[in-house]
Formats: structure tokens, sequence, C-alpha cells
């Protein structure tokens, strides 16, 4: 069947951040003035937290090819006979920042690279001898894996990340390792459920809702606001697959009450306003194949309603394609209670 496209929440990565952070001394003073966003005019960003994988907001994009390029001078044979482990953590930060490089031109080959990066890295850290490193690149390896597999369709590479996210929960755990647990957690969530679309099976989203639950017994509002929000959202988006494929009206209900939950949180949080509405679009989206579902003339003129809602007062949250969205919703919705009435 085909599956509905809920849009998706993303965390900053943050093991991006400190590989670009680790890096810097590298490129020359002149590159290194470019390293740090402008944001002497606030410009709203409609696309922020829903790039992929390897979104970041600490420092500017401008720097990625010259901390690549830095990089890779370093990685010589010398350096690897001499100080292997300094040989894995640069190669570790090659890979992220390949990862960064590849969301931004959509490019698989760069996945591949980052990808091959973090496997040779892998080839120095062992788990019994540097179990954090180990774990760490682990989750950077599935990290990566996860945006090609998105990218390129390709089950295989979703599969081999669920295995590598798994590997790195031998050492992170939930009561030595908090933070890497639920975060871990988190992305395990997201890729169960593109790997679950692909194989067109209900125990895959199963294992993503799973997941979820897991993350937002340990996320908390206060210190992880948008991975809290994310994780109810997303969550929201594997229980419509699921109750796409089961036809099952109680699982959309679930799924609206998950979206629900994330926009509140977004709301309470003060988070940018676009993350909440795209939580709204997500629910109302969800209501209406509800509505469809059970011929229920009064949801679908409530749907309806809530998209002109979206559509008038948040037109400057909406990214063009959410708006050419909303309008065939809206379409959609009053179809669907016209033809319900009569």
């Amino acid at each position: 069947m085909n599956y509905s496209k809920p849009y998706i929440i993303y965390p900053v990565n943050r093991a991006l951040e400190r590989a670009i952070a680790g890096s810097l001394r590298l490129i020359d003073e002149e590159t290194l003035k470019l390293a740090t966003p402008d944001r002497s005019v606030p410009v709203a960003d409609n696309f922020l937290y829903t790039r992929g994988n390897f979104e970041q907001h600490s420092f500017s994009a401008n720097i990625f090819e010259s901390l690549r390029d830095a990089l890779e001078a370093t990685l010589t044979d010398e350096l690897r006979h001499k100080d292997p482990l300094a040989w894995a953590e640069t190669q570790n930060r090659l890979g992220n920042i390949l990862g960064a490089i590849g969301q931004q031109q959509h490019d698989p080959e760069i996945f591949q690279k980052a990808v091959e990066c973090f496997t040779l890295a892998l080839e120095e850290y062992k788990q019994e001898d540097s179990p954090l490193e180990w774990a760490a690149t682990q989750a950077n390896l599935a990290t990566a894996l996860q945006a090609l597999g998105r990218l390129e369709s390709d089950a295989k590479a979703l599969n081999t990340a669920t295995d590598a996210y798994t590997a790195a929960l031998l050492v992170y755990t939930k009561k030595e390792t908090p933070e890497e647990w639920k975060l871990i957690m988190l992305q395990l969530g997201m890729t169960f459920h593109i790997y679950g679309t692909l194989l067109k099976g209900n125990r895959t989203f199963q294992k993503a809702v799973v997941a979820y639950k897991n993350a937002l017994a340990e996320l908390d509002a206060d210190n992880y606001p948008v991975e809290l929000a994310a994780a109810h959202n997303n969550c929201g988006a594997v229980l419509l697959n699921l109750a796409e494929s089961e036809e099952n009206p109680e699982r959309f209900e679930e799924a609206v009450r998950s979206y629900e939950t994330g926009w509140k949180v977004c709301m309470e949080q003060q988070r940018p306003v676009h993350l909440s509405v795209l939580c709204r679009v997500n629910k109302a989206t969800a209501q209406c194949e509800l509505a469809e579902l059970t011929n229920d003339a009064v949801l679908a003129e409530d749907v309806a309603d809530e998209f002109e809602i979206i559509m008038e007062c948040f037109p400057h949250a909406l990214q063009p394609l959410c708006q050419k969205h909303c309008d065939e919703q809206f379409d959609h919705a009053k179809k669907i209670a016209g033809i319900s009435a009569a």
C-alpha cells in the first residue's frame, strides 16, 4: 500500500556539532571567520529541524568543505601508525562533516563516504578497549546509514542502521549513560519507521513505536524540548502509517493524541512556531483519514475548518509544499463531508 508521508522533526545532530568544534583549529583564520552563522538579521527559517539527520545550528555550513579538506589531509598512514585512536577520531569527525555535506547536496555517494569513514574508525575502536568511543562511532555510522536509506529508499542500509544503533546500546544504557540511551532510542524509532514503510510490515512499525515510547519515558521538556516534541510527533507518524495498514480507527486516534501532545510541547516550550504548525498539520491529516475511513461527516467538516484556520493564521509558518498539502487536504475534507452528508 501507499503510506502517507507525515512531517518529521529532526533534533540537532550533537555529534556533528562536536566534530566541527573539535576541527576548527585545522582551518586558517580567514576561513574561521565564516564559522559563526550570521544572526545579525533574524530570518524565519521554516525548514529548521526538518532538514534531516545532519542538521546543526551552532556553525555556518560555509566551512564544511574546508573542514573536510583539512581533515582528509591529516589522515596519513603515519598518524594511524603513531596514534591509531587519534586517527580513528579524525575519521569520526570527517564522517560527520561528510554526512552534513551529503545532506546539503542530496548526494548518496557522499553519504557512502561518510559510512566508510565510520567503518574505518571501527577498525581501531574496539568495544573492549574503548567502549564509549566504539558506541559513539556505531551511532554515527547508524545515523549516516539512516540518512542514506531515506535518500535512496534503501532497505539494506536501513536494516544495517538498526543493527548499528542496537550495537551502540550494548554500551549505552539507561542507567549509566541516560542521555545517549534516550537519544539513540529516538533515532532507532525513526529508523524502524522508514524501514517499515519499505518493508510494508506492521511488526517493524511496532518496533518503532516501542523505541519512541522508551525515549518518551526518559525525555523531559526542560532539558530536551525539541527531542520531546520530535518523539511525540514522529511517534504519531508511525502510528498513522500503522493505522493505515491496519485500517484501525483506534490507531488513528492514538496518532492524533501523539501529534497533539507534540504540538503542546512546542507551544509550552516556545519552540519555533512552524514546528507546532507541522504537528497541527499532521494531526489534521490523520483526522482526515479517520473521517474517510469511518465516513464521519462531522469530523470531516471539523478537519476542513482546522486546515482553513492553519492556512489563514499561519501562512508565514508553512513551507511551500506544506501549503500545497494543506490546500489539498482542505478540499479533500470538504469532499468527504459533502459525500457523507448526501
